[in-house]
Parts: C-alpha cells; sequence; structure tokens
C-alpha cells in the first residue's frame, strides 16, 4: 500500500529545512534519502536500515567513516526520537561538521509522536520492517531537543513550529572555535 500522507507530510518537512542547508549536506536516519535526493547540492543520506536508496548503511551512526569537518550541514529529520544513542549521534555530528556549519533538526512532542505512531502503524514502513529498538521514544519535547544540541557543542540559533503547529524545525550552529 501506498503512504500518500507520509510522502506528503516528508516533503512537507523537507521543504521547511532545505532553506537552511548550507553546503554538502549529510542526512542522519535518512530513510528513503528523499532529503538528499532533493537538494541541489553534493550529499549523502545514512541509516542504520537500507530503505533502498540509502548512500551509507551504517550500523552505528555515532561510527561514521567521514572526515573531520567534511559537511556544511547535518540533517536530522523526523529521526532523532528513533536513534538511541542519541548524545554519541549529536557529537558524531559536530565533529563531521566544518567549524560554523549547522545542524538542522525536525521533531513532533512524545504525545502527539504516540498517537501518530499508534494510527499509521499500518502504513508505516518502519514500524512494519523494523519496528521500535531499545533506546528509541516516542518523539521529543523542544526542551529535550534544545538540550541534546547544547550538551554536544551546538548553539540553537532558529527554532520554528510548521505542520500546523505540530512539527518543530530547531536550527542550530557548530561555533567557529570551541
Amino acid at each position: 500500500m501506498r503512504d500518500r500522507l507520509g510522502s506528503y507530510l516528508a516533503g512537507w518537512r523537507n521543504r521547511k529545512a532545505r532553506p537552511h542547508v548550507r553546503g554538502r549536506l549529510l542526512d542522519v536516519g535518512c530513510g528513503l534519502n528523499t532529503f538528499v535526493r532533493g537538494y541541489e547540492g553534493p550529499g549523502c543520506g545514512v541509516d542504520v536500515y537500507q530503505w533502498g536508496d540509502v548512500d551509507v548503511v551504517a550500523a552505528d551512526t555515532s561510527k561514521l567513516e567521514f572526515r573531520d569537518g567534511e559537511f556544511g550541514t547535518v540533517s536530522i529529520l523526523a529521526s532523532l526520537n528513533h536513534i538511541p544513542n542519541r548524545e554519541g549521534v549529536l557529537r558524531e555530528a559536530f565533529r563531521v561538521l566544518e567549524p560554523g556549519g549547522r545542524i538542522v533538526v525536525t521533531m513532533i512532542p512524545p504525545t502527539l509522536s504516540r498517537v501518530w505512531h499508534f494510527l499509521r502503524a499500518p502504513w508505516d514502513d518502519d514500524q512494519r520492517e523494523r519496528g521500535m529498538v531499545e533506546g528509541e521514544v516516542f518523539g521529543l519535547t523542544p526542551r529535550a531537543v534544545r538540550r541534546l544540541l547544547t550538551t554536544a557543542g551546538f548553539q540553537v540559533v532558529h527554532e520554528e513550529r510548521f505542520m500546523l503547529g505540530v512539527n518543530r524545525l530547531t536550527v542550530a550552529v557548530k561555533p567557529a572555535t570551541r
């Protein structure tokens, strides 16, 4: 069964995040890799599962085989809550970003995420094929996202609600010096 609603919402999320991308893009938890494929610059999609068009399948996205400072932007769209080792992955994102580079995160809150996952289970490939693993959570609050980013060394520079106010875009930068 084709997931029209999921595709529509992913497109909306991608359109909201894309203006914040600068330079070479690394999309962590890329899923179908539509964000990288829709970006006009160079990019790489990495995931722990091969959804069909993933550029790099990594056993652990907190240990990537990229050079320090290799990317201008790291994105984690609608997937930070699905990463059990969120702190390690954000430290790795910090490492692979160039000084002044940015991270772009989208996330829905926990209660909405629980309801959403329950209602969408019949159409959601992620739930049907892989399911939730230990350490994954249903959504993250804006406060939790900010805390995770600042703990990893980022400075939050932009936050906004979108998708009828239920989704949140957070942009943070890696300071030029630390």
